[in-house]
């Protein structure tokens, strides 16, 4: 059975905050691979500042060194909102063999209980809960408790399990990057190269 990490996002640009922690958790976790999905029209925030063609291009530039990052255009290529829990149902159809592995930042986690079919998605899933190295899991209110509900020190099931993991979470964010763009302010070192010339080349994010 091969474990299959998920890390769904608009990435509005992809940067090194999303890249890094991903990595950690590939390589602490000994995930098979990593499914970078781009959202087409997101439920919890915002309308994309640029279409999904541009994103999945940069996201194939960003990842195009690891091999075991994958990019997979599955809520693209799908009509409507992106809910992960369709999302999965679909991903376990396809590989009904293998143990699904959701990623999500602490942040995101909090909101948990708000997401669409949330029961389902750890019927189809297991998740990860990443944050800084030193910071609880959640303790409160509605994330709290599916977290204490489902917690374990690592997993033993293909799904239905939930596991906390500190990792470098650096402090860049799409937004962010976007206003420098918008600036004519540089973002070098924020985001790779590669992501930065495509950027460049195609006048994206200077005005938004």
């Amino acid at each position: 059975m091969r474990l299959i990490g998920i890390n769904g996002g608009t990435f509005d640009p992809i940067h090194f905050g999303h890249l890094r922690p991903v990595l950690e958790v590939m390589t602490r976790l000994n995930l098979d691979q990593v499914r970078f999905i781009p959202c087409a029209q997101p439920v919890h925030r915002d309308t994309p500042n640029v279409d999904a063609e541009a994103r999945c291009r940069m996201i194939e530039l960003a990842i195009g060194a690891q091999e075991k990052f994958v990019l997979d255009r599955i809520e693209i290529e799908r009509d409507g909102p992106s809910y992960m829990v369709m999302t999965l149902d679909s991903l376990a159809q396809k590989f009904p063999e293998d143990s699904l592995v959701l990623i999500l930042g602490s942040d995101a986690f909090a909101k948990f209980s708000s997401w669409h079919q949330w029961q389902r998605i750890l019927q189809l899933a297991n998740l990860v809960v990443m944050h800084r190295p030193g910071e609880l899991p959640p303790q409160d209110g509605e994330a709290g408790k599916i977290f204490r509900d489902y917690a374990v020190a690592e997993f033993t099931e293909p799904h239905g399990q939930i596991i906390d993991l500190g990792v470098t979470q650096l402090d860049i964010s799409s937004t962010f990057i976007r206003q420098c763009l918008s600036a004519g302010e540089p973002v070098d070192y924020l985001l790779p190269e590669g992501v930065a010339a495509y950027i460049r080349d195609h006048q994206l994010y200077s005005s938004f």
